[in-house]
């Protein structure tokens, strides 16, 4: 089992994103005001930033967050029932693409795709509604 890294100061997460931290607290505030309460994992990854944060509530993860320069990338699971219903959903035709070429596995289509402004949240916010609607 990873051992959990150490979380990062606000000003490392800061250096990093830079205008993009208001976006990182965003995501974080309204995935604590609608799931809460939120355990924040911070577990080693691969990416330049060296870290990935897991957003838990009752030990399912719920999203993976990583910081990046100007931006914040999310990942999330969805299931299949979850992947039906996001397809029949308002999202994006970028996030329902990827959605359609993730490879689905027995724990479900995983995506990955970075967030650069604030009108984003809004598709994490949906995303999230439709991971959770069935659990």
């Amino acid at each position: 089992m990873p051992v959990n890294a150490k979380p990062p100061t606000m000003a490392e997460l800061e250096g990093v994103m830079g205008p993009a931290l208001p976006i990182w607290n965003g995501i974080i505030s309204q995935v604590e005001a609608a799931y809460g309460p939120l355990t924040m994992t911070w577990k080693p990854s691969k990416t330049d930033f060296g870290q990935m944060c897991l957003l838990q509530h009752k030990k399912r993860t719920l999203l993976y967050l990583t910081p990046d320069k100007g931006s914040v990338w999310v990942a999330i699971i969805l299931g299949e029932r979850a992947f039906q219903l996001a397809m029949a959903s308002w999202l994006p035709d970028e996030i329902k693409k990827l959605l359609l070429e993730a490879r689905p596995y027995a724990e479900g289509r995983g995506i990955r795709f970075s967030i650069h402004a604030s009108n984003d949240l809004a598709s994490v916010a949906k995303l999230l509604e439709i991971k959770t609607a069935h659990s």
